[in-house]
């Protein structure tokens, strides 16, 4: 039997500020080699848990260990051995690429090759240009290039697609693909369900600082397989009671926007001739099969919504 090298072990981890509790004693573990994702909207407390394992700010309570280190104790070595991709990052306009690769390269103490730093993100005809001159695609990727300096066995990426058309962020998911199968372990926190669905080995479902729940992708959906998920808009509030004829049915009612959790198919067309039955008008009716968006939605008892 094969075991997993945990190279990120999360105990209990809490960080409180004068005014709020961003992180809830959560627990986790990242295995080496995979792609591990924290999923959440915005306010979930996934970008203060990733700054606390790398460095940028300290717990209030619970433990932390990255390549066997303490985060507390030895903080400067873990930094040489992890890279690091914030969500926003500035930079010198007057240095080319090139010159700002040499830049970071000396700050870990390397020599830094911008040549084949730039090709890792495919960048490296960009050498001689200046940051304020590429697409904010280009720039996201230069960003991962800057962490990719030192050869960190761990890459964190806080968001690194937010904000980016359709096609720069498929560029960027095929990109993480290639740098894990170059052996990196990769932290990755998004607010996109599609693309932690693509990317990740593994998912925490985040939310109000906890973790609600952690699984494959494919284990977290296939936990809500037999259900169906129908959707419709109304044109009038329904009753409470609408829906006590059809059993137990977990329904979100909020107007216009009907959401229902169905087990069995065959209360469908019942649930389509009670609306007529009542003149009530719906339209836009979607069934479809579980995804990680109804998996919060099934955690949370609310829809998931992208900022």
């Amino acid at each position: 039997m094969q075991i997993t090298e945990k190279v990120i072990i999360v105990s209990n981890l809490n960080k409180k500020y004068k005014d709020f509790e961003a992180v809830k004693g959560i627990s986790f573990e990242v295995n080496k080699g995979e792609v591990f994702g924290i999923l959440g909207p915005n306010g979930a407390g996934k970008t203060t848990t990733l700054e606390i394992i790398e460095g940028l700010k300290k717990q209030t309570s619970g433990t932390i260990q990255v390549l066997g280190l303490d985060n507390l104790k030895s903080d400067k070595e873990i930094k040489k051995r992890i890279g690091v991709q914030l969500q926003s990052s500035e930079y010198l306009n007057y240095l080319t690429l090139g010159e700002q690769i040499k830049l970071f390269g000396s700050l870990y103490g390397v020599k830094a090759d911008p040549i084949a730093t730039l090709k890792k993100v495919n960048l490296e005809d960009k050498v001689n240009n200046e940051v304020k001159e590429l697409s904010g695609g280009q720039k996201q990727r230069f960003t991962i290039a800057t962490a990719l300096v030192h050869t960190p066995e761990i890459l964190f990426l806080d968001e690194p697609t937010t904000g980016l058309d359709p096609q720069a962020r498929r560029d960027m998911w095929n990109l993480i693909k290639e740098l894990n199968l170059q052996g990196i372990t990769i932290v990755i926190t998004t607010h996109y369900m599609e693309e932690a669905e693509y990317l990740c080995n593994r998912v925490a479902i985040m939310d109000s600082g906890k973790i609600l729940q952690l699984d494959s992708p494919q284990g977290l959906i296939q936990s809500l397989s037999k259900v169906y998920k129908l959707s419709f808009f109304v044109n009038k509030p329904l009753d409470k009671e609408f829906f006590n004829s059809f059993g137990t049915l977990k329904v979100y009612n909020e107007f216009p926007k009907i959401i229902i959790e169905l087990e069995n198919i065959e209360l469908l067309p019942q649930i389509i001739q009670k609306l007529k039955d009542q003149g009530i008008d719906y339209k836009f009716l979607n069934l479809k099969t579980a995804t990680l968006e109804d998996v919060y939605l099934h955690l949370t008892g609310r829809e998931y919504q992208e900022q």
